[in-house]
């Protein structure tokens, strides 16, 4: 396989990373760095420490965003920590609990609906002092607030992860062309 061959493959790796990025449940930013691993192995990371190092900026930025956004949808809903704790525990019994029911499409659907259903649930039990209706108001309204600010994480990942993209292509692009 010539170099601009890979080249161009990695390049379409790294866009399914950015798509990654976005949706949960598919590789992100990591398979944006595997792939400018591959290529720095086969072209002896000739031009690519920039577009590396970016890259381990962006996944690192992305681990934090993440947290960051969830926690803040929280807070703009007036959700607890027991509502943040359940949302994460819903992500995890979620994506690990469809798994085996349904193998193909239900971990990407425990990633969606298990942390509204975690969050409602952890602040359903957490706001015991309030009547029937209050509670189920205040606790859909956390889980809602949660999942939005997961939707805008997932959004700046995806942002990070084009920047690191582009990066990649700028700093290699003449290496690209070349056989």
């Amino acid at each position: 396989m010539s170099l601009i061959i890979l080249y161009w493959v990695l390049v379409a790796v790294m866009l399914f990373g950015v798509v990654g990025a976005v949706v949960p449940g598919l590789p992100g930013s990591g398979l944006i760095l595997a792939a400018i691993i591959v290529w720095g192995v086969f072209n002896g990371f000739s031009g690519v420490e920039v577009a590396l190092g970016v890259t381990l900026l962006v996944l690192l930025l992305s681990v934090g965003v993440d947290f960051l956004a969830a926690s803040w949808g929280a807070q703009q809903a007036g959700a607890s920590k027991w509502g943040q704790i359940g949302a994460i525990v819903g992500l995890f019994l979620g994506f690990f609990g469809l798994l085996p029911a349904l193998p193909f499409g239900g971990p990407l659907l425990g990633i969606f609906f298990g942390p509204i259903v975690g969050a409602f649930i952890g602040e359903f039990f957490y706001r015991k002092d309030l009547e029937l209706e209050p509670r189920v108001k205040l606790a859909t309204k956390a889980s809602i607030g949660i999942v939005v600010g997961s939707l805008i994480g997932n959004l700046i990942q995806g942002v990070l992860a084009i920047a690191a993209v582009v990066v990649f292509i700028f700093t290699t692009w003449p290496l690209g062309t070349v056989s």
